[in-house]
């Protein structure tokens, strides 16, 4: 029987994040993105009251919680703002491949850190010359004794600033294909790691992103993840069908907040004699908004409960991934709509949510790639 009911726990941690949303997060979002500032201490008061990381297992630390239970916080967290919601993720992203990959001792000690105390980690996957095309990645790690040695460059990794370390993916042999990647944790203060600069984006700017450089830097073989050398492309694909439900809820948040910006600016500003929402054409444009808001979220919550399900999910993930980051795009561009000129001004927060919208149709896997893996997926077995 499908039931959308939430039972009374997720009802008391969708309320808490929503409530952290309002008191800790919005009130500072426009200064946040205004001032480029990394929202640290912000992070690190939700990971106090157990909103993030919540997919850890409890024998490391964490609050064992499902996917469902993360994207109701997500959703919330990114109605506060979306560049904080996409900071305070970082971290969950990194782990998720150790979660799926790593050995038991590498568990205690990496998930430990994160859930005892509150480290912070990075996904440094991409490069400057492969993207959404991870398998044309160029970092190398090459075996030396007990160490690996690892040569590249990593690019738009979020939260490489504040990391204390990454889950990198190398080439341990390059004429392997996909089975000669392997991953690996980095500390950030190991020898030859060094960062770029803080990059201005469009929007998310309180999102510290930035290029990872690795020369030369010796890695314990211990700290390969996993028993093998094989499995880094895997484990790092994997790690996608749990957080891109949990990208879907940030778009889906990110709309909703948009929506009732607009929502409430119809009420308020009159035109022709009447509130704006009375005009067919704006009410049409708010109905429009929330009917693609509802199916965002049902999109999301099905990945969601696929995966708690211990069934496949990448396909519904892919969709909504795709469809969620689309339409926080196409609201958030009504929402300025609504507003008019207003709109348009960085005075009102439809501004900043519309510059926020468009990496969520990028980062993660682009809408096209969403495509390619739904198009994959539906043809596969014809």
């Amino acid at each position: 029987m499908v039931n959308f009911v939430l039972d009374e726990m997720q009802e008391m941690l969708k309320e808490l994040a929503h409530e952290f949303a309002r008191d800790e997060i919005r009130p500072y979002a426009e200064h946040w993105d205004l001032n480029s500032e990394y929202p640290k201490d912000a992070i690190l008061a939700a990971h106090e009251m157990g909103l993030l990381n919540l997919h850890i297992p409890e024998k490391y630390g964490g609050a064992g919680l499902g996917c469902m239970e993360e994207v109701l916080v997500n959703e919330e967290l990114a109605w506060g703002d979306p560049g904080f919601a996409t900071a305070a993720y970082a971290t969950a992203l990194a782990s998720a491949p150790i979660i799926t990959g790593a050995t038991e001792s590498q568990k205690e000690k990496w998930l430990g850190k994160i859930a005892n105390e509150g480290a912070l980690a990075s996904y440094a996957v991409t490069e400057p010359e492969a993207g959404s095309d991870v398998a044309a990645i160029k970092t190398s790690a090459i075996r030396d004794g007990d160490d690996y040695i690892i040569n590249g460059n990593k690019m738009w990794i979020t939260g490489a600033g504040y990391a204390d370390f990454f889950f990198v993916l190398a080439k341990t042999d390059p004429d392997a294909g996909y089975r000669g990647m392997s991953g690996f944790i980095v500390e950030r203060e190991a020898d030859g790691v060094s960062l770029g600069k803080k990059e201005t984006n469009m929007g998310q700017r309180c999102s510290d992103t930035r290029a990872i450089n690795f020369e030369d830097v010796r890695v314990p073989a211990d700290q390969l993840v996993g028993e093998s050398e094989s499995g880094g492309w895997m484990n790092a694909m994997m790690a996608f069908d749990l957080s891109r439900p949990n990208i879907a809820a940030h778009a889906t948040g990110l709309s909703r907040a948009a929506y009732e910006h607009a929502l409430q600016y119809s009420n308020e500003r009159h035109s022709f004699g009447k509130p704006l929402h009375r005009h067919q054409a704006v009410q049409f444009m708010l109905a429009d908004m929330k009917t693609k808001i509802e199916a965002s979220r049902l999109l999301t919550w099905k990945a969601a409960s696929l995966c708690d399900s211990g069934l496949k999910n990448t396909e519904a993930a892919a969709h909504a991934k795709r469809f969620s980051a689309d339409t926080a795009m196409e609201v958030t561009t009504d929402a300025v709509q609504v507003y008019g000129g207003y709109g348009y001004s960085e005075e009102y927060p439809v501004a900043r949510l519309m510059r926020g919208a468009k990496v969520m149709q990028i980062y993660e896997g682009s809408s096209q790639v969403q495509k390619m893996i739904i198009g994959r997926e539906i043809t596969k077995d014809l």
